[in-house]
């Protein structure tokens, strides 16, 4: 739950501290207090897109910052954990700190734990910790999508585990009926680069070319078209180190310079004789090379360079063709297998379409197990939504969640519809025809009860959940918000005193203004104050005795329920 909330320059709200906690707290002010800005700062705080338009006039920035206390392990402790985050121990249990800044300019920051974090890591935190309802939230309960979502939270375990058999199976079979489709209407495409690989594979088998054949023949092929020049030249160097001729070379004068210092004593020169030596011994091996280098230009022609252009020609044709030579050694190192799969299009197909028939008989399996449990948990959702209701001073009201064939997704076969019949003998209809604001907002309080009993929330926010009711049906709806904080904590922003009674914890949103600014700040009351707001909340005047007798007969029937 969240215990404590502070926001700064939101709305008409300039600084101001809600001290929240366990059980039912009930948010009243006169309109334009800023009421509405403390299901915003809340929202903000649960990862809502940040609008800078709900800054303070005369801000630079809005920030909401909140304490919630949460289990040491588990799910929230291991997405603060992710985050870089860190809770505080306190007790048993932990605490969360979480921020959000928004500045003027439309830049947002967030904190968890004391670590900056992205607002993603608040809308996940929300949906561990809280459900909001607002009256676009009874909108929603319109759509058939929110109420089959309705059925399947109070289905609970036996729903969750056969939807998600059915997700499996559905996209097992989903990914074989995409591969045939792929398969038969691309049929010609596929038989087209079967043709056109075992073409080009044929051509690389005749060409057989080698990983880096293609460049030593360019190097080959520019030293057998200036063979004449690198034979000069290389012919000159060969004298210059070892003459066959007489002539003085290298050789000859290393070794005469090594003779005449080994005559000596001096063991400086005979060093230097051994490092002549060893240059003896290099240059007479360079004259080998170049030696070996001239037989083979020699044995080298025209008709070599020949048969190296045209060597060069097919191995350009390839890469032109597929861009390189080591691309065309890539398809043939993996065509093969390639060809092999287009080449078995036709028994892949009929293979995959046993694994489909066998994958639809295990859909359809799936499906009807989840038609079962929905239908199942349908009825008992019925009965117990149709017993609030009747505690919600509809007491002729009877509700039916439907379940029945429709169209395949990803949720399943079913349309669930939550129908309702005001009174015996109505024809039921849907709640998105059929329902009124104020049954509405019963229905989907209704509901939230009866939900909680299988899918508990931490704490549930409801923004103006009794608009459009008034009377015996608004303290009934008190009643229940009561009712449902016995086991979660339930924050309402309400402008009912039949509905704040119920509370116990309340915080009135006061407005002032100096002449200059108006700004807003938030008063936990007791006593005698919170008899004064009840007062305004039924008569607009808080100090009529009238009114003030209502508050206290309305106060008093709240306490009796705490």
């Amino acid at each position: 739950m969240i215990d404590e909330m502070r926001i700064r320059g939101l709305g008409v709200i300039d600084d101001a501290v809600l001290p929240l906690g366990a059980g039912f707290t009930a948010v009243t002010g006169e309109t334009g207090a800023g009421k509405t800005m403390v299901v915003t700062g809340l929202g903000l705080l649960l990862g809502a897109r940040a609008d800078s338009s709900a800054i303070r006039a005369g801000a630079a920035q809005a920030s909401v910052a909140g304490v919630w206390t949460v289990p040491p392990q588990g799910p929230v402790a291991d997405i603060v954990t992710d985050a870089g985050g860190e809770l505080e121990p306190a007790g048993d249990a932990a605490e969360l700190y979480v921020s959000r800044t928004l500045s003027a300019e439309g830049r947002s920051r967030a904190s968890v734990g004391g670590r900056p974090a992205p607002a993603g890591v608040l809308s996940s935190l929300a949906e561990e910790l809280v459900v909001v309802h607002g009256q676009s939230d009874q909108l929603r309960l319109r759509s058939a999508a929110a109420q089959r979502d309705a059925l399947d939270r109070f289905g609970g375990e036996p729903i969750a585990a056969a939807l998600a058999t059915y997700r499996e199976r559905f996209s097992r079979w989903r990914e074989l009926d995409a591969q045939i489709t792929e398969l038969t209407e691309n049929r010609d495409r596929r038989a087209a680069e079967a043709a056109l690989l075992r073409d080009q594979l044929t051509e690389i088998e005749q060409i057989d070319p080698q990983p880096g054949e293609d460049v030593e023949l360019n190097e080959r092929a520019e030293r057998l078209a200036n063979s004449e020049e690198l034979r000069l030249s290389a012919s000159v160097a060969r004298s210059a180190l070892s003459s066959e001729e007489g002539d003085p070379d290298v050789t000859a004068l290393l070794a005469e310079a090594r003779r005449s210092l080994e005559r000596s004593a001096d063991p400086t020169l005979t060093g230097i004789a051994e490092a002549l030596a060893d240059l003896g011994y290099r240059a007479a091996d360079l004259a080998q090379q170049l030696s070996g280098y001239l037989a083979d230009l020699d044995e080298s022609g025209p008709h070599e360079l020949a048969a190296v252009e045209e060597r060069r020609a097919a191995l350009g044709g390839l890469i032109r063709q597929h861009g390189s030579l080591d691309e065309a050694l890539q398809i043939w190192q993996t065509g093969s297998l390639r060809l092999a799969e287009l080449d078995d299009d036709g028994d892949r197909v009929e293979r995959l379409a046993a694994e489909a028939d066998s994958a639809r008989a295990a859909l359809d399996e799936a499906a009807a197990g989840l038609t079962e449990v929905r239908t199942a948990a349908a009825v008992r959702l019925s009965a117990a939504v149709t017993e609030e209701l009747h505690a919600l001073a509809m007491p002729d009201a009877t509700l039916e969640a439907r379940v029945s064939p429709g169209a395949e997704s990803a949720h399943g076969r079913d349309d669930v519809a939550i129908l309702l019949a005001p009174h015996p003998g109505a024809e039921p209809r849907s709640v998105s025809k059929g329902a009124s604001g104020g049954e509405l907002s019963r229905v989907m309080l209704a509901i939230e009860v009866v939900i909680a009993g299988t899918d508990p929330v931490p704490t549930f926010v409801f923004d103006e959940v009794d608009a459009g009711i008034g009377g015996a049906a608004a303290i009934e709806v008190g009643r229940r918000l009561a009712q449902l904080a016995r086991n979660s904590q339930v924050i309402a922003v309400t402008h009912l005193a039949q509905v704040a009674a119920f509370a116990n914890n309340h915080l009135s949103v006061v407005k002032s203004n100096d002449g200059a600014v108006t700004a807003s700040s938030v008063t936990r009351l007791d006593g005698a104050q919170r008899e004064a707001e009840m007062a305004r909340l039924l008569s607009g005047l808080t100090d009529s005795d009238a009114a003030l007798t209502h508050a206290r007969e309305l106060l008093s029937l709240g306490s009796a329920i705490n």
